[in-house]
């Protein structure tokens, strides 16, 4: 009974890292950019008490062995990197990607990162930032007199200035992705960088080889399904709870043999 103490544990642990996720996943449920993540299981070594195959005592063949598992373990935490859906905001500075592809953006010790959040603003520069004050790379700066700004699906920015008739144009948007983007390495803020499982980044123009088109004036919110959470919520106490059950059942077949002989 002493095994079946451990083994229900593993499980308890391994539900309540669940329900970890996947309260993160409902947290960021309004996140623009977020993607849900997904945790993925593996069961743990196996105690081999009788091999299959082997021969019996009367020469036959064992179709089927014995084997006792010790238990569950949670191996990965993958981020699922469906699209969102779009909200139309009617800001200028605001993209969406539609497609694969990720916004890149410089950090303050000099690190590239990538997002698919694509709330940027104007700092006192002109430079089009993050909330965060990252600068979108390739960086790009908007005159004084900037009277509006046109982002085309390919990435071309534009902007029309004062006493001007025809917008000019003053840089693009580079899109960059990943073979593996499940690899990508979760830092906060809406950010990613890059691993050894994600390789290396890949540079194009929206809208060509595989990449994905800008839509200008909205956001991709988050992937998060909320009454799919809850599903997965509701399992994942149930099965908290049978684990805690077969604990408090293993304990009471430990105190039955321990009251044998009153």
């Amino acid at each position: 009974m002493l095994r079946t103490l451990w083994i229900a544990s593993t499980g308890m642990q391994a539900q309540n890292m669940n329900i970890d996720v996947i309260a993160n996943n409902l947290a960021n449920v309004n996140t623009a950019g977020f993607k849900r993540s997904r945790i993925d299981f593996q069961d743990l070594l196996y105690r081999t008490i009788r091999p299959a195959g082997v021969t019996s005592a009367q020469g036959s063949e064992v179709p089927t062995g014995i084997q006792m598992g010790h238990g569950t373990r949670s191996v990965a935490t993958q981020k699922i990197f469906t699209g969102g859906d779009f909200q139309a905001t009617d800001n200028e500075l605001d993209m969406a990607i539609e497609g694969d592809g990720f916004f890149q953006v410089l950090q303050p010790n000099g690190e590239i990162a990538y997002t698919r959040a694509g709330a940027f603003k104007l700092d006192s520069d002109g430079r089009v930032v993050t909330s965060d004050g990252y600068t979108l790379e390739p960086e790009m700066s908007f005159p004084d007199d900037a009277l509006s700004v046109s982002i085309g699906s390919d990435g071309t920015v534009s902007v029309l200035q004062a006493g001007d008739t025809e917008p000019s144009e003053v840089g693009n948007i580079e899109l960059g992705k990943f073979l593996n983007p499940g690899g990508l390495k979760s830092i906060g803020k809406n950010l990613f960088l890059p691993t050894k499982a994600s390789g290396d980044v890949m540079l194009g123009t929206p809208g060509e080889d595989g990449f994905g088109t800008l839509a200008q004036g909205y956001l991709e919110m988050s992937n998060v399904n909320v009454v799919e959470e809850m599903v997965h919520m509701i399992a994942a106490q149930r099965a908290y709870e049978i684990n805690s059950k077969a604990i408090k059942t293993a304990d009471d077949i430990l105190q039955m043999a321990n009251n044998i002989k009153r």
